[in-house]
This record gives C-alpha cells, structure tokens and sequence, in this order.
C-alpha cells in the first residue's frame, strides 16, 4: 500500500509539469500576432487588407462630407424667405454665398434667375439639387463594389489553399498527418474569413452613407420646393410689388 502511494506522489510532479508545458504552448499559440495570421492567408490577403483600409478611407472622408453639409433648412429658407419678400435678392444671394452648404448652392442658382419664367428657376433648381446629390454620393459606389469582392476574393483564397492542401496529399500517396492536413485548411480559410469581415464592414458603411445622404436631400428637396412656391406667392398677394422686377 505505501509503496503504490510512492509512485503516485512520484508521477504528480511530471502531471504537473506536463499540464504547464501544454498550457504555455497553447498561450505561445493563441498569442500569434495578427500580422503572422495574415501572413498565412497568402499573396491574396495583400488586395483583401488594401480593400478594408480603402472602405475606411472612404466612410471617414465621406461622412466629413456629410457632416459638412449638413444644415439647418428651416432656417435657412426662412431667412431666405425673409430677405426675398423685403426684396433684398442681392442680400438673400450673399447668404446663401456665405453659408455655402448644398442647399444654399440650390437656392442661389435660383435666386440668380428671379425675374425670368418660373418653369426655368425650377428646372435650374432641380438641376441644382440633382448636382449636390451626385456629389454626395461621389465614390459610395465604390463601397458596394468592395462589399461584392471582398468575400468573393476571400473565397478565392480558400480555394486556392485548399488545393495546395490536397496536392500535398497527393505527394505524401496518403501518408498524411491530420494535424499538417487540418493547419493547411485553417490557414485556407483565413482568407474567406478576411474576405467577409471586410464585405460586411463595406457593406454596412455603403447603407449608413446612403442613409445618410438620401435624408439631406430630402431636406434639400424641401428647401428647394418651399422656394418655388415663395417665388409664386407675392403673385396672388399684396406683397407682389417687394419682389424685384
């Protein structure tokens, strides 16, 4: 009996030490950089990691744009408004120069053509609008393009490692270990993995911009049909005289 529990109390030690031996390489494991996983993923993680830092680029730089816009079309066309029935179109004119947003840029190219026919204000105005919004807009598509090739490049990769994989099953006639045979795969799937973290990221982006940019041009449309009616106002009104001929 004392001598089963010697050898009992003689293995502990080397449990013990075998325990923290497979402790410490499974943390050296998971402590892989990511520049070493991305290393592994091959020559197709090069266009995958330019493809995320462009989508970056472009959320950031547009939603400056944006912010940039953005304004206030309430007061802004009631200041208009105001100017244009006391009949200071030069001063309405110098607003909207000094606000320079894309609503001010709308209502100028109209107050630049009071006094010609209404049809031709408004379709100055519309072309206006429609010109702020195309600017806006400018280079989103360039996301949604990258939300549709990422995961298909990344889907690439895999299969093009999963090749390699099988071609060195072939070499080796079988005689494969599965911990090489399963590394090989997991490496592969690197890319799939890269492929949809960056067309999901992209994706997102593009419909947060879209968002974005479809509410100010409704506040646009807005401002830009509150000024053609102003403009036919002072018609039907005692006020018709305050508006320059």
């Amino acid at each position: 009996m004392l001598s089963a529990l010697a050898i009992v109390a003689s293995l502990l030690p080397q449990q013990v030490d075998t325990t923290a031996v497979d402790t410490t390489q499974a943390a050296s494991a998971q402590g892989s950089s990511l520049l070493d996983i991305l290393v592994l993923g091959g020559w197709v993680m090069i266009p995958l990691v330019l493809l995320s830092v462009l989508t970056i680029y472009l959320l950031v730089e547009r939603l400056i744009t944006i912010r940039q816009a953005a304004s206030d079309p309430e007061t802004i066309t009631d200041r208009v408004r105001e100017y244009v029935r006391n009949g200071n179109v030069d001063s309405a004119i110098q607003y909207c120069k000094d606000k320079d947003v894309p609503i001010t840029r709308i209502l100028k190219q109209g107050l630049e053509r009071l006094g010609r026919p209404i049809s031709e204000i408004q379709d100055a105005v519309q072309a206006a609008g429609k010109h702020e919004t195309f600017d806006l807009e400018k280079r989103t598509n360039l996301l949604a393009s990258i939300a549709g090739i990422a995961p298909m490049l990344g889907f690439f990769g895999t299969v093009v490692g999963m090749i390699k994989a099988f071609q060195q099953i072939q070499d080796l006639q079988g005689n494969v270990n599965p911990s090489v045979l399963a590394g090989g795969i997991w490496e592969a799937l690197i890319t799939t993995a890269t492929g949809l973290l960056v067309g999901i990221l992209a994706l997102f982006s593009y419909n947060f911009l879209i968002g974005r940019i479809r509410r100010l041009s409704n506040d646009m449309e807005r401002s830009a049909t509150d000024f053609i009616d102003l403009l036919q106002e002072p018609v039907s009104t005692e006020r018709s005289e305050e508006l320059p001929s």
